[in-house]
């Protein structure tokens, strides 16, 4: 388990960096002689700041056209000019804006808190120069796909269209998921705040970041305390522990409740089933369809991770040979978008219906009006014990039973909850701990899709406790393949921005269903298993149940071990191509 869980640390470390990936096109940079370039652009706001712009314009086209904007945070000359130059050559004005405080902008950093009225303030530039037609659309993964939601909170009436890749929400995908606070991004605020450009050696130092992390895990510290640890002051991380809701702050940062009603362009969602911030993409959409329902929002999802969502996919993912009709071209589809929208094109061939997913196994990619609609039948597998030991089962148990699970929160010699995907496709898995229950085996081939969700009904000695859950296929060859996982704190778990403290000694239901979803063909002879547990382990805060906010809990705060009655009434609900009574 702690071979995954290094695993985790480095392979999580990159998340929502969005740096890499458009390098891999081998873009030439522009030359003058077929382009108009200014690559020193500066956008003066009504409100006192200044951001920096690269803008590029291909000589011989109509003088006025819709932009393609592509806002980060990661400035990069030398990236922004090959961005654009993707634009110009499709036939837009190619438009990268910095966040403030980067690259020419005099102001200081402030990552998240204003892109609402930064990303803005971009667009009304763009609109009033003589080259603009009056319309913007805008497009990238992670940071770049926060800042497009961003200006949609309050939607410009030139923003006629976005397309987000893997597009991240603070305080939702990190540096907290469902409330609990990670630590396998926190150099990130030192990477992007630390100059005007990324700070490359402070981002590698993954010696440093291990040690760190392992120093912490080691010395039953406060969470909060982690940067004492560590040497060095990180105050983005500090404010950040002073928000463990889902509050005022960061709601003001994207699209919340109501605002999603007003959000009426077109948009093309793209994420991946192994990409680390699968969840706020698809809470976006989710929000979007909650609160407008005739939106025409469209999402892409099949194989991929982080990087490889921004690029339509790699062959081979973390042991997984990918499909190989999954592998497709995200620039290329996102600039016949913007053909469809501003140019009267076709839509791109691949959007059959608002959800589009590859079927993973079946080679196959499939199309359904929701989320919800990906398959035909809804099964729910409760978590129930017999005789023979527990079982995930179709049948809802006649009798309620109680599976006991006891956590010594102060034990430093054993991880809980080894989650991360890493690789796919495992020969073995750690049963050191947890709970795990199994399905019998599927009497014939189906898919399963979906998000991994349900209800967990438990009695616990303490006040709350952090869920991890892990879904897999094993094999007819006894391989482990990796399917979904949730990770989230129970007392959040009916409203993420208002806490609820469990009550000792009493049942508890706790629903969840911002996990990853997946979708799968399982072979005839495949079982299912669902790994229950506790998450305690270096990535991630320690939740020991006083009460208190969890960031400021210690190992003395530890006390007694966890003991959890999990009750036989809890639940899990997935997508299937075949009703119970056929699959079994």
């Amino acid at each position: 388990m702690k071979r995954n869980l290094v695993k985790l640390g480095m392979a999580v470390l990159c998340f929502a960096l969005g740096l890499k990936t458009f390098a891999q096109q081998k873009l030439t940079l522009p030359d003058s002689n077929n382009y108009i370039i200014n690559d020193s652009v500066m956008i003066k706001t009504k409100y006192g700041i200044t951001l920096s712009a690269v803008v590029v314009r291909k000589k011989g086209l109509p003088q006025k056209l819709p932009a393609a904007l592509f806002y980060f945070i990661y400035s990069n000359t030398n990236r922004s000019l090959k961005e654009a130059k993707y634009a110009a050559d499709h036939g837009y004005i190619g438009i990268v804006a910095d966040a403030r405080g980067k690259r020419l902008s005099p102001d200081i950093p402030a990552p998240y808190e204003h892109e609402v009225k930064d990303v803005n303030a971009v667009i009304d530039w763009i609109v009033k120069q003589s080259w603009s037609d009056g319309r913007v659309g805008m497009y990238g993964g992670s940071y770049s796909g926060f800042a497009q939601w961003a200006a949609a909170k309050h939607l410009h009436p030139a923003l006629k269209t976005i397309v987000p890749y893997v597009a991240a929400i603070p305080g939702l995908g990190l540096p907290m998921e469902n409330n609990v606070f990670l630590s396998a991004n926190y150099q990130w605020a030192f990477y992007v705040t630390n100059n005007k450009y990324t700070d490359d050696t402070i981002n590698n130092d993954h010696t440093r970041w291990r040690d760190m992390r392992n120093n912490w895990w080691e010395s039953g510290a406060a969470y909060n305390k982690i940067d004492s640890i560590d040497g060095k002051p990180n105050p983005w991380l500090q404010k950040w522990l002073s928000h463990p809701d889902y509050d005022a702050y960061w709601q003001s940062m994207i699209p919340y409740r109501k605002d999603f009603k007003h959000i009426n362009i077109p948009v093309l969602s793209i994420t991946g089933y192994y990409d680390d911030g699968q969840v706020s993409a698809l809470e976006y959409l989710r929000e979007h369809y909650k609160y407008n329902p005739l939106a025409e929002h469209y999402l892409i999802i099949g194989p991929y991770d982080h990087f490889g969502s921004q690029v339509g996919g790699i062959p081979y993912l973390r042991g997984y040979q990918v499909d190989t009709i999954a592998l497709i071209n995200t620039r290329e589809i996102t600039f016949k978008w913007f053909d469809y929208i501003f140019k009267n094109g076709n839509k791109p061939v691949l959007l059959k219906n608002k959800i589009n997913f590859e079927v993973m196994g079946l080679n196959k990619w499939r199309h359904a009006p929701s989320l919800t609609k990906m398959e035909d039948y809804h099964i729910r597998f409760y978590l129930d014990s017999t005789t023979n030991g527990t079982t995930l089962s179709a049948q809802k148990p006649t009798k309620v039973v109680f599976m006991h699970q006891q956590i010594d929160l102060a034990d430093r010699t054993t991880f809980y909850n080894d989650y991360y995907p890493n690789p796919i496709i495992k020969k073995e898995i750690d049963k050191s701990n947890g709970l795990f229950f199994v399905t019998e085996p599927f009497n014939q081939a189906a898919s399963v899709s979906g998000a991994l969700q349900g209800q967990l009904k438990a009695i616990i000695n303490k006040k709350d406790m952090d869920v991890g859950l892990v879904l897999y296929e094993i094999t007819p060859d006894g391989e482990y393949f990796q399917l979904s996982y949730y990770l989230g704190r129970a007392s959040y778990a009916y409203d993420m921005s208002k806490r609820c403290l469990l009550k000792p000694g009493k049942l508890a239901t706790i629903p969840f269903y911002r996990s990853r979803v997946f979708s799968k063909q399982l072979q005839k002879g495949s079982r299912l298993l669902l790994v229950l547990n506790i998450d305690k382990n270096p990535f991630a805060e320690i939740n020991y149940g006083t009460g208190k906010e969890v960031s400021r809990e210690t190992i003395k705060d530890a006390g007694a071990s966890l003991q959890i009655k999990w009750c036989t009434q809890s639940f899990i609900e997935l997508g299937c191509s075949l009703d119970a009574k056929s699959l079994f």
